[in-house]
């Protein structure tokens, strides 16, 4: 961990804290439980309170209308709502102000600074969030797919509520394929992913707009389980979370990342059958309401695969390790898409 994302931990642990235990300087609680604490995202978490700082080089003008579309009526039951209104969310709040640093471990494990001692800012934009609870990685059978689906399909159904920035999927895929590049230049294991990558039409790697019959409904992003709380915490009703990706293109890319699994036979296909019907059912408008709902997800399933076979290939690297079985599958599936017909790619370029 970096020193700067140690800085970052500390005092987005004690503002959650601050805000979790307003008037209280000194407690006995738990200390903060670092959620993650990635250069796109550190999130911390102090009793009922989550704060999440933000990339550095975040867009606010998009940050605020994603932030503002989470607090929107119209999407009330199906993205979880911050606690920061938006204007307040942008403001790249500090930790100063507390006469007293919370007398608890520092979730960093850092040297905890006298009473005395200023903290210093968050050097990103954050936002806050009420605490819910996950999807329980240990137990697959319980994974909620159709709840997820109907989720997906609510939303793409929704009527985007003000303007909107584009939904970010392809320029994470972009910036994923890049990271690969910069982590492993001039490997040979590299070669299957690109030949995956070059095979998808341009809007699907960021470099062109998507086309205009499948750009207007609003859309998540990045959806995977981890994106799934129940809220309020433990037996709500599940809602999507995270709207950094979040914005207008075509729904399907919201589904491609369990199809790309279902494909790469790292989804089973009970699940896949229950995702892919829950949101027919819901009227998703990604996907015919019965028939073949593959010429829609091909181009996005194809796009999540090179996307996650990147980002594996980058944390091999940095890890110093070979891919696990897992990766092994997505990587290998890259030279598959590699094969594809290219009609497939022109038929999602219109």
């Amino acid at each position: 961990m970096t020193t700067t994302q140690t800085s970052v931990v500390r005092d987005l642990g004690t503002l959650a804290h601050r805000l979790s235990h307003p008037g209280r300087a000194r407690c006995v609680c738990e200390p903060p439980q670092v959620l993650a604490d990635r250069p796109d995202g550190t999130v911390v978490r102090s009793g009922a309170i989550v704060a999440k700082a933000h990339a550095a080089d975040t867009d606010l003008e998009a940050l605020e209308a994603r932030i503002a579309l989470a607090a929107a009526p119209q999407l009330t039951g199906i993205l979880l709502p911050p606690l920061t209104a938006p204007g307040q969310s942008l403001s790249a709040l500090e930790t100063s102000g507390d006469p007293q640093r919370p007398q608890h471990p520092e979730p960093s494990g850092d040297r905890r600074p006298e009473p005395s001692e200023p903290p210093a800012p968050v050097p990103r934009p954050v936002t806050l969030w009420p605490l819910g609870a996950p999807v329980d990685p240990t137990d697959p059978g319980a994974a909620p797919w159709a709840e997820a689906a109907v989720l997906l399909a609510r939303l793409h159904r929704t009527e985007p509520p003000f303007r909107l920035p584009a939904m970010r999927g392809p320029a994470k895929a972009a910036r994923a394929v890049a990271r690969m590049r910069a982590a492993l230049p001039g490997d040979p294991a590299v070669l299957s992913v690109l030949a995956g990558w070059r095979a998808l039409p341009a809007w699907a790697r960021g470099e062109v707009a998507a086309p205009a019959r499948r750009a207007g409904f609003l859309c998540h992003g990045d959806l995977h389980l981890g994106q799934l709380v129940r809220h309020p915490a433990p037996d709500g009703p599940w809602l999507l979370i995270d709207v950094d990706d979040a914005g207008t293109g075509d729904p399907a890319w919201d589904l491609g990342r369990p199809a790309a699994w279902y494909a790469a036979g790292l989804l089973a296909p009970e699940d896949w059958f229950a995702f892919l019907d829950a949101y027919r059912s819901a009227g998703g408008p990604a996907v015919p309401a019965d028939g073949d709902p593959w010429p829609e997800l091909d181009v996005p399933a194809r796009a999540l695969t090179v996307q996650t076979a990147a980002l594996a290939l980058a944390k091999c690297a940095a890890e110093q390790r070979h891919p696990d079985e897992h990766e092994q599958l997505m990587i290998e599936s890259c030279a598959r898409i590699a094969t594809l017909p290219p009609e497939l790619a022109a038929d999602h370029a219109s």
